[in-house]
């Protein structure tokens, strides 16, 4: 037995590791970026921003806006999302999405700096309302021609100025809004209205087993190819 065999073995485990975290799809990357992330206050992210050093990091606190409107319940909204989707075969395709946006900022100890939400995508985790019926209950919202038993979805994403949240993103100074957090260094802006660890199950999308695996193939192919790389150093003094 030879150093290269357990730097070979890591590695193979660091690309199996790699190909089922691309099949999670991008879920996978928002769920390692909160994991990883840094909590700061807000008083904190404010003295980034004023630095101008990025750096990505997690404000957690209350939603707020001056701006806020209501929903069918009469809950205080700052975002809502809403997409119709139909089916496609095995997966879902979107035929409207519809974005409702103003304003609203992170607070807490007293403090708050804006969120760039124009920016949120990806990036925003929150429980997802879904309702479901046919093309034939909705004609007027899909497309001309569209089968009447076709299948459709409505999925409501929203944020309320109730609400405590988590934002990621790089703290920064806007000229019109002041301190703000936007995506940047190569990371979307992030918010969650849940705790890390049951977004991130939110996230794995009930794919626990599949995370668990993943999560197993790349702390083991790091080890084995650090053991590796230790053993032929160790060789090369001998």
């Amino acid at each position: 037995m030879t150093p290269l065999l357990p730097v070979l073995s890591g590695i193979i485990a660091l690309v199996a590791g790699w190909l089922l975290m691309r099949r999670l799809g991008p879920g996978a990357r928002i769920g390692r970026i909160l994991a990883a992330t840094p909590v700061v206050p807000v008083a904190r992210a404010i003295e980034l921003a004023a630095l101008g050093a990025p750096r990505y990091v997690a404000v957690g606190g209350r939603i707020g806006s001056a701006r806020e409107f209501e929903d069918e319940a009469g809950r205080p909204l700052v975002f809502r999302r809403t997409r119709l989707e139909l089916r496609r075969g095995s997966g879902w395709a979107t035929v409207d999405d519809r974005r409702e946006v103003v304003p609203f900022e992170i607070a807490g100890d007293l403090l708050a700096m804006a969120v760039d939400a124009d920016a949120l995508g990806a990036g925003l985790v929150v429980v997802t309302r879904e309702s479901e019926g046919t093309a034939s209950e909705i004609p007027d919202r899909v497309p001309p021609g569209t089968d009447p038993a076709t299948p459709v979805r409505l999925r409501v994403e929203h944020v309320s100025s109730i609400d405590h949240a988590l934002v990621l993103g790089v703290p920064s100074i806007d000229p019109e809004r002041g301190p703000i957090l936007r995506p940047g260094l190569g990371r979307p802006l992030v918010l969650t209205t849940l705790e890390p660890a049951e977004a991130m199950r939110l996230l794995a999308g009930g794919r626990r087993g599949t995370t668990i695996v993943i999560s197993a193939l790349l702390a083991g192919g790091l080890v084995a190819v650090a053991a590796g790389l230790l053993w032929a150093v160790a060789d090369a003094v001998a």
